[in-house]
């Protein structure tokens, strides 16, 4: 267990019980772990009552966001827990900066394969194309506010174009559904390109046009492009997924990339075979 003094664990408590995300269960845990060491009980004795009691949310990894990053830094998980830098997302940016918008499937995914690109500065997990500000992670996978997962990739404009960034993008998703992405379904998955005006909207249709003309696909491509709306950063627990829960990760991210090479393999089949035909 991280040692915390009482006014620590007492703050930590105090504002996961004021965060919008925390599940009513999770609250009468908190309160009943922070009224025991209002009236006496030493720090360690309330955090053994707690972690018993969201032990089991834990294991079946159904904590709320910023209540798995608290049970994670408490039971020894430091790296799991950690801070992530997102304050790139609240700057403005420089005269050679840019910022795209891709929603693709769960965003646990769609973050490592832009960031090991050359320029890219920060990659963001965040909600965005909804109605409700500052959504929280259980309110979009309801599919009631009308949100998608997506991230928000700012890069310089000297080292990397908007076009490679949608090219990639293409290579990463299924543009034939628009009920989600791989195993993941619902609105919430569906897949999207956010374009900040006229010219990232050319670049993105002009790419769909390519995809759609390819050969490399039986069904119609489907994914939309719309006007880069408000983009909610989401969780930290969300953040750079990749790295702070690497094997959980590597499972998620192995079933995409096992449908992906069976659609890519079909495409390039179906095309050598117009081709055959062409001759």
């Amino acid at each position: 267990m991280m040692k915390l003094t009482v006014e620590a664990y007492l703050a930590k408590l105090t504002n996961l019980l004021l965060a919008p995300g925390t599940r009513a269960f999770e609250r009468q845990q908190l309160v009943r772990a922070k009224q025991q060491v209002e009236g006496g009980a030493s720090v360690g004795a309330s955090w053994d009552q707690l972690k018993a009691s969201l032990r089991p949310l834990a294991i079946r990894d159904n904590l709320t966001p910023d209540v798995a990053d608290f049970y994670r830094a408490q039971t020894g998980d430091p790296e799991g827990a950690q801070t992530t830098d997102i304050s790139a997302h609240f700057q403005h940016d420089l005269a050679y900066q840019e910022r795209a918008i891709f929603a693709g499937g769960c965003f646990w995914c769609m973050v490592e394969p832009f960031v090991d690109q050359p320029g890219i500065q920060s990659v963001i997990s965040g909600y965005t194309g909804g109605d409700v500000p500052n959504p929280t992670y259980e309110q979009v996978i309801s599919d009631q506010t009308g949100h998608v997962e997506a991230v928000e990739i700012i890069f310089d404009t000297r080292r990397i174009r908007y076009q490679e960034l949608v090219d990639l993008y293409f290579q990463l998703t299924d543009p034939t559904d628009a009920l989600g992405q791989f195993q993941d379904r619902g609105g919430h998955y569906r897949p999207v390109i956010f374009v900040a005006g006229p010219s990232q909207r050319q670049i993105a249709e002009a790419a769909k046009v390519k995809v759609a003309a390819s050969g490399r696909y039986v069904r119609p491509i489907v994914t939309a492009i719309e006007p880069a709306a408000t983009f909610w950063p989401a969780e930290n627990y969300h953040q750079d997924f990749y790295k702070k829960n690497p094997q959980r990760y590597r499972l998620v991210e192995k079933t995409r990339q096992q449908f992906l090479k069976f659609q890519h393999a079909q495409g390039d089949l179906r095309v050598l075979l117009k081709r055959r035909k062409a001759k």
